[in-house]
């Protein structure tokens, strides 16, 4: 007799990462949007990041002290990759580049590639082997972003800046999500040591080539402070970290497939960017993408 095991506790304890990785991606489709209008204005890439990192780094000041700004049962080349991958040197490659790039491309060349490249890291040097619903599943967000891609190549409004420095984005998050796994970090401790450091760093650059924050209006100085600070700075760090601690670094990072569909319709909404027909087959297609890819529709198969 075959019976399928729902795996209730399972699917219980994975519903916090489940939840933390949509939050994740909803944000991060608001902050494409968010930075994408802030290339209409005075404030540079280094005045974001420190609206970005600033206020993570002051609220979560409690934690980052008493751990310390290295702790000692953390490897330094992890620490370092987690800071450059989802902190300052992420930061300023991709919002350089999003300056110049629609919404909807940046979300086929950013978000998409996420889960493809931490797949990728995560065969190719941990030895994961996913089975055949996440193969399919990856092979699925792969034909949705074709499309979303090949649309976005038509407009012609896209440059190599975009092709090299997004998908580069895409691997230092990848590379971020492993190394944070096997950190022994929780989500908060993780998030405010990324900021902290991004901080720091920001600051420095910020002495070398200034900054124009005071030269911005309030009105837009609260749109990034909401966007960049709270949102994107605080509340997605955390819910990330949920995520690939719940799910893991592989399945966590697939949900960012999502992206490029919220990033699609957010930019048809208040940047004027087209959404036609192919644009919703390709939300079909990637949304399946990232449920088989997840393994969410999976089961265990007993007899």
């Amino acid at each position: 007799m075959v019976a399928i095991s729902p795996e209730i506790n399972k699917s219980a304890s994975l519903a916090p990462g489940y939840a933390g990785a949509l939050v994740t991606v909803f944000i991060w489709a608001t902050w494409i949007i968010a930075t994408r209008h802030s290339g209409g204005t005075h404030l540079g890439t280094i005045d974001l990041g420190l609206i970005r990192y600033g206020l993570p780094a002051l609220v979560l000041a409690p934690v980052w002290l008493k751990t310390g700004l290295l702790p000692r049962n953390v490897p330094l080349a992890l620490l370092a990759i987690m800071v450059c991958g989802a902190g300052v040197l992420f930061f300023q490659i991709t919002t350089f580049a999003i300056h110049s790039t629609p919404a909807a491309a940046v979300g086929v060349l950013l978000g998409g590639s996420m889960p493809l490249a931490a797949a990728l890291i995560g065969v190719v040097l941990f030895g994961e082997r996913p089975d055949a619903a996440r193969w399919l599943g990856l092979a699925a967000i792969v034909a949705g972003l074709a499309i979303l891609l090949t649309l976005a190549i038509g407009s012609h409004q896209i440059s190599w800046v975009s092709f090299v420095f997004l998908p580069f984005g895409a691997l230092l998050w990848a590379g971020y999500t492993h190394a944070f796994k096997r950190s022994g970090l929780t989500a908060l401790h993780g998030g405010a040591l990324i900021a902290v450091w991004s901080f720091i760093i920001h600051l420095v650059l910020a002495a070398f080539f200034g900054t124009t924050i005071m030269d911005v209006p309030l009105s837009e100085i609260g749109l990034q402070f909401l966007s960049q600070g709270v949102l994107s700075g605080l509340a997605a760090m955390l819910a990330y970290g949920i995520a690939v601690r719940s799910l893991g670094g592989s399945q966590a990072a697939a949900f960012s497939a999502l992206t490029p569909v919220l990033a699609a319709v957010g930019g048809s909404i208040f940047l004027d960017e087209a959404l036609g027909v192919w644009e919703i087959a390709a939300a079909i297609i990637t949304g399946l993408g990232v449920a088989l890819s997840t393994g969410i529709l999976s089961h265990r198969v007993r007899t």
